[in-house]
């Protein structure tokens, strides 16, 4: 008979707990929101434009970065992470530390893909219970994304006549 002896990682590093507790987090986040709204009597959006969902999208893309790859909020992730590089545009790479919800966290605030679906979650909350502030907020998470490539735009032009 034989026995599965291997991890699910084979090394041992996946914090499977940590990941369960976050999950746990976010479930219960939205399970108290649900609550707390429906005793408020919140009524939720029939429909939701697809305006409104491009611009969420856009607001959790540049929220996400400016969690996970900022300089100035390195300060979230510093319990979190180590320092890997620093790349363009005055973004970093950080690389989660620990074990166990030390390390789970440490991947979700280094990871921009983990942190904008915790970002669309709070978005779609907010969206739910104050959908005027929300696109605000959203309006000008989005004006710094177009700004930021209107940067990368004028960078790329400079290079091209440089050569």
């Amino acid at each position: 008979m034989t026995t599965d002896t291997a991890r699910y990682d084979d090394e041992g590093e996946v914090p499977l707990g940590g990941y369960a507790v976050l999950a746990g987090a976010f479930t219960a986040g939205a399970a108290v929101f649900t609550a707390v709204a429906r005793r408020r009597g919140v009524r939720l959006p029939q429909r939701v434009p697809p305006w409104d969902v491009a611009l969420m999208g856009t607001a959790a893309y540049k929220g996400s970065r400016l969690l996970t790859r900022d300089k100035v909020t390195s300060f979230v992730r510093a319990p979190f992470t180590r320092r890997r590089s620093e790349d363009e545009a005055a973004e970093v790479t950080d690389e989660p530390r620990g074990t166990g919800v030390r390390r789970a966290v440490g991947e979700l605030v280094s990871c921009p893909f983990c942190t904008s679906a915790w970002l669309a979650g709070v978005l779609v909350c907010c969206y739910a219970s104050a959908p005027r502030a929300t696109r605000l907020v959203c309006g000008g998470l989005g004006a710094l994304t177009v700004a930021d490539w209107l940067q990368y735009a004028w960078t790329w032009t400079q290079a091209a006549n440089a050569e």
